[in-house]
């Protein structure tokens, strides 16, 4: 194979990674609670509904406070989907192979992928979402929003939805949209 052929070992490295990963989570697959959990995780994710619950919760207090979860989901949501979208259409990462994935079937149903790989932007959206709307004084809120994120980056490397290093792109990535979109709460 010539030089200019081979993968570079940065990307052979990132794959060896990602199988790894895979083979850890796939005794976890077929099991119809783990699966289920999946399931309803990633569909919580889709399109942001998970953090616009949260931010219902938070909104119920009154003055700056309501304002503040508004404004975090608003910066959380278009600088996200934004992000997401531009890296999304320049990367083109393939998704996993799901010819032998093992998830019970049947019960709740996952939106199919349509865009590309990486990063993964349930993940991406969770972390700037869980970085913006945290809140110092809210220690045990702030660990929920985080364990919710990182459930929702699980749930997708479990379903095949995306790599694991997808998921810990998007987690990167968010988390540091997420310290930038602070700055304007």
């Amino acid at each position: 194979m010539s030089r200019h052929s081979a993968r570079p070992v940065w990307l052979e490295a990132v794959g060896t990674f990602d199988a790894r990963v895979d083979d850890l989570m796939e005794p976890l697959r077929g099991n119809p609670r783990i699966d289920t959990a999946a399931k309803v995780i990633t569909g919580l994710g889709d399109h942001g509904l998970m953090w616009a619950a949260i931010t219902l919760v938070r909104a119920r207090r009154k003055g700056p406070e309501r304002a503040r979860a508004v404004k975090a989901l608003g910066i959380a949501g278009v600088s996200s989907s934004l992000v997401n979208a531009g890296l999304k259409s320049v990367i083109g990462r393939n998704r996993p192979d799901t010819t032998d994935l093992k998830i019970t079937e049947g019960g709740i149903p996952v939106r199919p992928p349509k865009t590309s790989s990486f990063p993964s932007g349930h993940t991406l959206a969770a972390f700037t979402a869980a970085t913006v709307l945290s809140e110092s004084s809210d220690a045990v809120g702030t660990a929920l929003l985080f364990t919710s994120a990182g459930l929702v980056g699980l749930s997708r490397i479990h379903l095949r939805a995306h790599h694991a290093s997808d998921v810990l792109g998007g987690a990167a990535i968010g988390l540091t949209l997420g310290a930038i979109g602070r700055r304007f709460v």
